[in-house]
Order: C-alpha cells, then sequence, then structure tokens
C-alpha cells in the first residue's frame, strides 16, 4: 500500500505543497519584510506574495495532474491493405516509418515514447518529471515552463523576505539560534532557486529549437535524428516560429509531414 501510494505521486505532491506552505509560514512569522508591512497595516505585499504562492501551487498541480499527451488509440487505425498503400506513398528514404511500442503495443507518431514509469506512450515526449511525478509532453510542456517561471519568481521573492529578517546578535551561536528557521529556509530556497532557473533557462532553450530533453540527449539513437548532424533539427522552424507555436498553438502536431516537408526542402 505504501508503495502504491508513492507510485501515484501522492506523497510528491503532498510533500511539494507542504514544504511550500511551511516555508512560507516561516517567512510570515519571523522579523521579516513581509510581517514588518503587517504590523504596519500595508497588506499590499504579504498579498501580492501570498496569491504568487497560491499560483504557483495551482500551476504546480496543474502540470502534474494534467494528461501530458498519453497515447491511447493506434495512431491510424487502417487495415494492412491501405497501410500498405499509404508507405508507398511516402517516401522510405525521407521518412522513417512509424514503429509500434514494444511495451504498449501502440503505433507511435513522431517524437513520442513510452514512458515505463507512467506505462504510456506520450506525444512529444521531454521526459519524465520526479518533481511533479508525471511526464512534460506535448500537452503540458508549455504550462511546465509557465510553472517552473512563477516558481522561480516565488523562490526569488523568498529569498529576499528570508534575507530581510536575518537578526543581528552578539554571537555567533546566539546568531544561528535566533535564525535557526531563516537560514534553514535560505538554504532550501537557494538550492531550489538554482535547480528552478536551470531548468527554465534549459527548457526556453529547447522550445526556441522545437527540440525536447529526450531528443536532444538521445539524437544518436532516434532513428529520425540520427543521419543529422548535432547542429541540424529537422523540426527547427526558426526562433520567434518556435516559440510561436510552443506557447500559442493549442493543437496535435503531425511531425511527420513537418519532416517529409523539411526533407523535400
Amino acid at each position: 500500500m505504501p508503495r502504491s501510494l508513492f507510485r501515484s505521486g501522492v506523497l510528491v505532491r503532498v510533500g511539494h505543497t507542504l514544504l511550500t506552505w511551511v516555508t512560507t509560514l516561516v517567512l510570515f512569522l519571523h522579523d521579516t519584510d513581509l510581517r514588518k508591512n503587517e504590523e504596519r497595516g500595508d497588506l499590499l505585499l504579504p498579498l501580492l506574495f501570498f496569491l504568487l504562492v497560491v499560483l504557483s501551487v495551482l500551476l504546480y498541480f496543474t502540470v502534474s495532474l494534467m494528461d501530458p499527451g498519453f497515447i491511447q488509440t493506434d495512431v491510424m487505425k487502417v487495415d494492412e491493405e491501405s497501410n500498405e498503400e499509404l508507405e508507398s506513398m511516402i517516401p522510405q528514404s525521407s521518412t522513417p516509418q512509424l514503429r509500434r511500442c514494444g511495451y504498449c503495443f501502440l503505433q507511435q507518431p513522431m517524437r513520442a515514447k513510452h514512458c515505463q514509469t507512467c506505462n504510456h506512450c506520450v506525444r512529444r515526449f521531454d521526459h519524465h518529471c520526479p518533481w511533479i511525478e508525471n511526464c512534460v509532453g506535448e500537452r503540458n510542456h508549455r504550462w511546465f515552463i509557465v510553472y517552473l517561471l512563477v516558481q522561480l519568481l516565488t523562490l526569488l521573492w523568498a529569498l529576499h523576505f528570508a534575507l530581510s529578517g536575518i537578526s543581528p546578535s552578539n554571537s555567533w551561536e546566539s546568531w544561528f539560534r535566533v535564525n535557526i528557521f531563516l537560514l534553514a529556509t535560505l538554504v532550501l530556497v537557494g538550492v531550489f532557486s538554482v535547480v528552478t532557473a536551470v531548468l527554465l533557462c534549459s527548457h526556453l532553450y529547447l522550445a526556441s529549437i522545437n527540440c525536447t530533453t529526450w531528443e536532444f540527449m538521445s539524437s544518436h539513437r532516434i532513428s529520425y535524428l540520427k543521419n543529422y548532424g548535432d547542429e541540424e533539427n529537422p523540426f527547427d522552424q526558426g526562433v520567434l516560429c518556435n516559440l510561436w507555436d510552443f506557447f500559442c498553438v493549442c493543437r496535435t502536431v503531425a511531425w511527420e509531414h513537418i519532416y517529409r516537408q523539411k526533407q523535400d526542402h
């Protein structure tokens, strides 16, 4: 039972939520700028920070519980005869044949991959994220980046408030004792800030070149990429177009068509 509970992601999500609100509580209870503004009756700053924390938690659960693009049925449900006719129309030299997953036996569209943790094939698979206990794929990747941005802003603001609450003391021992909770918060928030910033920058870069983490790390093993050089990407349509499609186009993309168009040119 405990193992299945952990695998379902409940413990991960509860742990993240508790850590978020305990950290927020520490900042409100100590002599930080948040507390000072409350005592003066100036509630705008505390309210804005509280709302930002709430937004970060809501976005966390959005990307954590959202369908990342699970493939439930075959991409093309056709009989063998019509499938042979389709294959004869597509030059085999230019377009790799769609493969059937060895785990769930479904036909995978291009850029899809089976996640053994989720036990599903995922469209435009990026990676399985243990932080959200969910895959990052075609449907939730943009929201994952939005979440990282909001989370980073929240963490940096929390870092500022934690620093503002550090109290001076006559000795190192008393200083450490008085500030121990804020110091723990500083270390925790500082580490998460660095991790979140690195993730945000790397995912924005990958989005700008229309590449996924899986493709970036394993291009030499992926059938539709291994014939391209390290600097080549058949899905790259320019930075602006890539970012526009990534953040603003909310539909399932037929990557095979884009791949063929690139090959034809």
